[in-house]
Order: C-alpha cells, then structure tokens, then sequence
C-alpha cells in the first residue's frame, strides 16, 4: 500500500492538526521572562527579590525585580550610609551578566537584544529595573 500524499507529492504529515503547538501566548512570554530573569538574579547574587514583573511592547522589554534582597555585605554598607557603593559593585555586576539576560529574553521572544540598561534602587521597599532594547 502507497501512503496517502499531499498536493506537493510528499507523504502526509503524521501528526494530528489538534497536536500542532500554537507560539507563545503575550502572557507566556511575559511570565517567561520575569521567572528566567528571576531566576539568573539569584543564581547570580545568591538572593533573589519577592518577585518579578515584565512588560513587553513592541520595541522594548521592561522587567520589575521588586522585594530585592541585599546581600549581608551590601546590607552592612547601606547601614554604615554607603549606599553609592552598593550602586556602583551593582551596576557594573549588572552589566556583566548582561549576555545571560538578554539571552532569556531573545528565547522567549524570538526577538534580538541591541540594548540594555539597569538600575537599582535601595530605598525601601527595594527594586531593581532591567531594560531591554528589541532589534
């Protein structure tokens, strides 16, 4: 027996039309991102924050890192008021693992990073903003 072909000469395709994968849902790939950001923050830094938020348009992905969480030394400075220099150690740490948040966010968006900027901020409650340029 010949298998069934399509209209191109081919064999027909095996799988069942209700089996195809649609792409990603606006929500899925939010939540996507926020938890792979999350998830980089702590493995990186060893503490994490409350929880994450991202916002995705159509030239720019935003993400909220909110309850951030200092490490015992960043802690031990803010208190002595030195908080400049938890700033400046951040920044540059953030600029250092640029290459794994942008690469979160290109999987779940399918999309080129071209830019990214960081920001913290130590007053309470503390929160971290990573921004991300889309090709």
């Amino acid at each position: 027996m010949v298998p069934d072909r399509d209209q191109s000469g081919g064999p027909e395709d095996p799988g069942r039309p209700e089996d195809a994968r649609q792409p990603p849902t606006e929500q899925q790939v939010t939540d996507e991102i926020a938890r792979e950001i999350l998830r980089i923050h702590e493995e990186s830094y060893g503490k994490g924050a409350e929880n994450a938020h991202a916002m995705v348009s159509e030239s720019w992905v935003i993400v909220v890192l909110d309850g951030l969480e200092l490490l015992p030394n960043e802690q031990f400075l803010v208190e002595k008021g030195e908080e400049g220099t938890v700033m400046q150690v951040r920044t540059q740490y953030q600029s250092a693992i640029r290459s794994s948040f942008s690469a979160a966010v290109e999987r779940a968006t399918g999309r080129s990073v071209t830019g990214f900027a960081s920001t913290t901020s130590l007053e309470e409650p503390r929160y971290s903003v990573e921004v991300f340029r889309l090709e």
